[in-house]
């Protein structure tokens, strides 16, 4: 028997699996209402059976049910609105592009894209309905690429002071993951000093011996939470500024103080190093860390933005 097909995250967090849609469920209710558009009762229970699905299959402690049900119709939200931006603008997905995708994800599983289809039947999914949620996804991505990356620009003279201060050690990257504490856009004293307190109250959770991965889960606002909070491998270009002093003198597993950005405040855990005795990093391998740092502030900032914006009615604690 075949294990568990393996598509990456963010297509995961968007996969409805047909079974559950077979079952006979109750009354169905909306939980939230995103402009004109609703989301409901059952949509929720099927992402948030997904997210716990994942969760254990990465080993991070499972949250309370009310804070994991939060936290996935928090992404949903987000989502929702970026898909209706995209929808706006008329951004679509050719069908080269949704193939090739389709057939990386069936090869990052071993598997050809028919062997694929057979399993993701024996799970009691489609080809066709994995495929419209990895469309959703791509469409995402490309307004989060229109929106946000194309506004970001790399001068020589930023890549310049870059190499001038990294020297040799360019090239190190660190593996990260955060528990974001937001505070909405144009904060008032009071929202901000909220924040701050609940930052530093999670932060004596860990220094307690509190599971990182379960709170950032259970409390973080960032897009990450539900992957625990992981930021991946990040090289030091890519670290944002605000950072860049504390992370390299974080031993291996230890969570900073809170610290305060304009998005609100991070503890942000340093999980492993690596590099940094190799050759130095070429001017084109600094520019393009450049960009994907300012693509990732950037990106934070926006989304802050566009729930600002957007008409937002959360009744999930209304049931």
């Amino acid at each position: 028997m075949r294990p568990r097909v393996w598509i990456p995250l963010a297509l995961v967090m968007l996969l409805s699996p047909l079974s559950a849609m077979a079952e006979v469920v109750p009354l169905d209710r909306i939980v939230a209402v995103v402009n004109d558009d609703a989301i409901m009762q059952s949509q929720l229970e099927q992402r948030v059976a997904q997210a716990r699905d994942q969760l254990q299959a990465n080993n991070i402690q499972m949250p309370p049910e009310r804070a994991l049900e939060r936290q996935v119709l928090d992404r949903m939200i987000t989502e929702q609105i970026e898909l209706q931006m995209a929808e706006d603008a008329k951004l679509s997905i050719d069908e080269t592009q949704l193939n090739s995708t389709m057939r990386g994800i069936a090869q990052n599983n071993g598997m050809s894209l028919d062997e694929f289809a057979n399993t993701l039947e024996q799970q009691g999914q489609t080809l066709a309905g994995v495929r419209e949620q990895v469309r959703r996804e791509l469409l995402i991505r490309q307004v989060q690429q229109d929106r946000v990356a194309s506004r970001v620009t790399v001068s020589d003279r930023e890549v310049d002071r870059f190499l001038a201060q990294r020297g040799e050690n360019s090239n190190v990257a660190y593996h990260l993951a955060q528990i974001l504490i937001a505070v909405p856009q144009s904060p008032t004293p009071d929202q901000v000093t909220q924040a701050q307190d609940e930052a530093q109250k999670l932060y004596q959770q860990l220094q307690g011996g509190a599971d990182f991965q379960q709170l950032a889960v259970a409390e973080s606002d960032d897009a990450q939470a539900l992957q625990g909070g992981d930021l991946g491998w990040r090289q030091a270009a890519q670290i944002p500024t605000i950072f860049a002093d504390v992370i390299p003198e974080l031993s291996k597993g230890e969570v900073s103080e809170p610290i305060r950005s304009p998005s609100g405040f991070h503890l942000v855990k340093l999980i492993d190093t690596r590099g940094g005795d190799s050759a130095k990093m070429t001017r084109e391998q600094a520019s393009q860390a450049i960009f994907q740092r300012k693509v990732n502030d950037e990106l934070e900032a926006w989304t802050q933005e566009i729930r600002a914006s957007a008409y937002i009615d959360n009744r999930l604690d209304n049931g």
